[in-house]
């Protein structure tokens, strides 16, 4: 039975909205089916999440880090639509609040 407590780590989601950013690349694409297959294995029971984590640091490496991937997303969205509308409360969301801060203070 899924566990609907479970809930991904900030670095899972900046990966996941990351590959949801630049999913017009084939590559990222591929990478995003196969990372929420992983997460829809680790809510149902059949991957450790543990696992899992490991596999999502590893491709976040591959983009440059957290931070890295934290950066380019923010920039991608803010490019694309002028603005950063994600807002909340958790740690991605402070992290990513910290760089949209950091560019406004870059442009003026």
């Amino acid at each position: 039975m899924p566990n609907n407590s479970t809930k991904p780590t900030p670095e899972a989601k900046a990966l996941s909205l990351f590959l949801m950013a630049f999913k017009a690349d084939n590559a990222i694409k591929e990478k995003s089916k196969r990372i929420n297959r992983q997460w829809k294995l680790v809510l149902e029971g059949e991957l450790d999440k543990a696992d899992y984590d490991k596999k999502v640091i590893s491709m976040l490496d591959t983009y440059g880090g957290y931070d890295a991937v934290i950066e380019k997303t923010v920039k991608y969205y803010i490019d694309k639509t002028g603005e950063w509308t994600l807002k909340g409360d958790d740690k991605y969301c402070q992290d990513a609040q910290v760089v949209v801060n950091r560019m406004l203070k870059k442009e003026k």
